[in-house]
């Protein structure tokens, strides 16, 4: 009897990091063989936040995924820009991200104060320029999330035609925000649906499930788990896949990251599966982005079937999530 197959049309990651050169060249290809586009970050260092660095990078970043049929959707730093830099930029990115100052890797040049920064939120609306944020404060790390919704709010209301992506939520409570307003909408992390607080801490300290947002309580990742099963339409999937090298993450000043870029489809497919919800699947993966986002991604279709896949221990010197591990499902083919 054949294995049980699914097959994912034109796949999308919302959420990504490729950092640059050397690394790059490494986790790149691993998105891209799976996926057919995605959107990737622009905290590097210096951050991306102007055109000509944004051009300098795709052409690296470009370069990195030859040979794969992937479309890099780009995002440039949110800073205090002109209207006409943005004007300038607009036909070159899918939106800015906003990092509130420190509260994550390479954000240390973010955003003091949103009061500061408004007139360029402003133009974002004007300009039909979507702004992804990072909602988090430097609260009690439990707490950040929560305390941030707040923010959201305020700007949902102050700017009702800004298209906002509360990105990486972790919480019930961010749900019920993104329920109260027609311009909030969200990502979801593979991880998050995977893991709680308890699994990262709960006995001996597991590094490579050290992430920011930090993964909260059981009660949090069910209500995570029931949006993206049930195709909650303002959801979509964004893995915030963030490589670290192995010295980086297993050491006193472990980098916030996890690096889910080469089993997320297997995991999600494995996860649907076993709720019984892999006829939502396309929606939560890519359909409901390309509505999001008015995007028509590049055609690609992913055929995966339940057979084990053996995660590798590392690739490069990156440790993937599961390393060493199986899961249940394994991508059998590409067609294009």
């Amino acid at each position: 009897m054949p294995n049980k197959q699914i097959k994912i049309h034109s796949p999308l990651d919302m959420h990504i990091h490729f950092r640059d050169r050397e690394m790059m060249k490494v986790v790149a290809p691993l998105s891209a063989y799976s996926f057919a586009g995605g959107v990737i970050m622009p905290n590097l260092i210096p951050p991306v936040d102007n055109i000509q660095y944004l051009q300098e990078y795709k052409v690296r970043l470009t370069s990195s995924v030859e040979g794969y049929r992937f479309e890099p959707f780009l995002t440039v730093f949110f800073r205090d820009y002109s209207y006409e830099e943005l004007e300038q930029l607009k036909p070159l990115i899918i939106g800015v991200k906003l990092y509130p100052a420190g509260v994550t890797t390479n954000s240390e040049t973010g955003v003091q104060g949103l009061e500061d920064v408004e007139n360029t939120i402003g133009y974002l609306e004007k300009l039909d320029i979507p702004l992804m944020i990072h909602g988090e404060t430097k609260g009690f790390v439990l707490e950040r999330e929560k305390e941030f919704l707040p923010v959201y709010e305020r700007l949902a209301k102050k700017f009702p035609k800004l298209k906002i992506i509360m990105e990486h939520i972790t919480t019930a409570k961010s749900l019920e925000t993104l329920d109260r307003y027609d311009n909030l909408f969200a990502t979801i992390t593979l991880y998050h649906l995977l893991i709680t607080l308890n699994d990262l801490a709960g006995g001996l300290l597991k590094p490579h499930l050290f992430c920011k947002p930090i993964a909260k309580k059981p009660e949090d990742r069910q209500a995570l788990i029931n949006a993206a099963i049930n195709a909650h339409p303002k959801v979509m999937f964004g893995s915030d896949s963030a490589p670290h090298s192995v010295d980086k993450k297993e050491c006193a000043a472990c980098g916030a990251g996890v690096f889910t870029a080469p089993i997320a489809l297997q995991g999600l497919v494995d996860l649907f599966d076993k709720h019984d919800a892999l006829e939502n699947l396309q929606l939560f993966v890519s359909n409901n982005a390309q509505r999001i986002y008015g995007i028509e991604p590049i055609k690609k279709t992913v055929v995966l079937e339940r057979t084990p896949y053996k995660v590798p221990h590392k690739f490069g010197n990156v440790v993937p999530m599961f390393a060493g591990s199986e899961i249940p499902w394994s991508i059998c083919e590409i067609i294009t």
